[in-house]
């Protein structure tokens, strides 16, 4: 099963007997005798090529959720350290300003795991695509994946020098005429969001003209930085704006509604040491930004 599972990840026999040290010929001698016995077909080769067929795909998740157990269930004795393999899915931002920097101490920790981070703000399926656990910010939609709140990131409205400038500074949420926003478009719904503003406990909202809308949060900055309009973001991510004077921090009385940011991992599966260390690891490091 480890050497099937190696060769459906690296789409190659040698790679996948290279990774597990064992010879090249031992591999193909191993999904050869699995094949014989399921009589079904695992992978296509081609000179060139190794891919997953259909059936291999289904029996490929089944060997990830046996192997777990079995790497758990040694791991319970002796006091070992978590290792294998950690799939988890991750927004960019949130991973390249909160987790990759300290990721030398936590493999430091853990020189067992072996981290395979892909990055995506799009719905995924854990337990089809063999995902341990996702990373995600803002409000959740209703779903069969088990949720939990590691922090709550404060947000901020701001603007560039140049358009407090042009149009003024804005001196209160509900005084707004005349001002123009940079749109930001839903992933999830595909409409551009409403400004929010916390006041007297109440969440107000407030669309105002925009000549540009983005779906993406490095061009949403890079295009107030240009002056063209009012945005809201998570407040770690313009702190160097705000020190070097591209950015205007606005409004502060009535602050945007802070963004959750939450773990997610399937109901039916028990997690495993490395994916519970891994998600202590994730809010000690999101733990500085709860106070920005």
């Amino acid at each position: 099963m480890r050497l099937f599972a190696r060769v459906a990840e690296r789409r190659s026999f040698s790679l996948a007997a290279r990774d597990l040290g064992v010879p090249a010929s031992t591999a193909t001698d191993a999904v050869k005798q699995l094949e014989g016995r399921l009589d079904v077909r695992l992978l296509e080769r081609t000179t060139r090529h190794v891919a997953v067929t259909p059936d291999g795909e289904a029996y490929y998740r089944r060997c990830l959720a046996i192997l777990d157990d079995i790497e758990d269930a040694e791991g319970a004795f002796g006091g070992a350290k978590p290792k294998g393999v950690l799939r988890v899915d991750v927004q960019g931002r949130l991973a390249r300003r909160f987790l990759l920097p300290s990721l030398p101490r936590f493999f430091a920790e853990y020189p067992g795991i072996e981290l395979h981070m892909s990055e995506s703000d799009r719905f995924v399926d854990l337990v089809r695509e063999g995902v341990d656990c996702v990373l995600r910010v803002g409000e959740l939609a209703d779903s069969a994946m088990v949720a939990r709140r590691i922090a709550v990131l404060p947000e901020v409205t701001c603007a560039a020098p140049s358009y407090i400038e042009r149009f003024g500074m804005p001196e209160r949420w509900d005084r707004l005429e005349g001002h123009r926003m940079i749109g930001f478009q839903s992933s999830a719904t595909g409409y551009v969001l409403p400004l929010e503003f916390q006041v007297d406990g109440f969440l107000k909202t407030v669309t105002l003209p925009s000549v540009l809308s983005v779906n993406a949060a490095e061009s949403y900055g890079a295009a107030a930085k240009l002056g063209l309009g009012i945005i809201q973001v998570p407040r770690w991510g313009v702190e160097d704006a705000f020190a070097e004077g591209s950015l205007v921090p606005l409004l502060e009385a009535t602050p945007p509604s802070p963004s959750p940011v939450s773990l997610l991992y399937p109901k039916s599966r028990q997690l495993s040491p490395r994916v519970r260390v891994f998600i202590d690891w994730v809010v000690k490091e999101f733990r500085p930004a709860m106070t920005c």
